[in-house]
């Protein structure tokens, strides 16, 4: 099995606000340590804008994937039921669309490589 090849910007290109879409999965690529070897790596999906009344225009939901898949929705979530996350759209630059996320994991591949020696 071969992985096409690819050359990788040097850079993170996470999703921008106007290019998220109600219900598809997201990517949250974080890292433990300063120095981008340690990724978490979770799935989200976007949940929406402004759903609460106390938001301003920019506040942006994620969902977990499970609870989502389950069936649950922002109007019907406990916090025991589902986990969102929110952010102002300035806040996102953890969040990626697949290839992207790919390519940050790949990112931090070649940095645990050059780190090994």
């Amino acid at each position: 099995m071969r992985f096409e090849e690819r050359e990788l910007k040097p850079y993170a290109e996470p999703v921008t606000a106007s290019l998220l879409k109600q219900g598809e999965a997201n990517f949250s690529v974080q890292y433990v340590d300063g120095d981008g070897h340690i990724p978490i790596v979770e799935t989200w999906v976007f949940a929406g804008r402004k759903l609460s009344p106390e938001d301003t225009g920019d506040t942006l939901y994620f969902q977990d994937v499970e609870s989502y898949r389950d069936g649950i929705r922002y109007d019907s979530a406990t916090d025991e039921t589902a986990r969102f996350q929110v952010a102002a759209e300035e806040n996102i630059k953890h969040m990626f669309e697949y290839e992207r996320a790919i390519e940050e994991l790949m990112r931090c591949s070649l940095r645990r490589r050059k780190m090994a020696g």
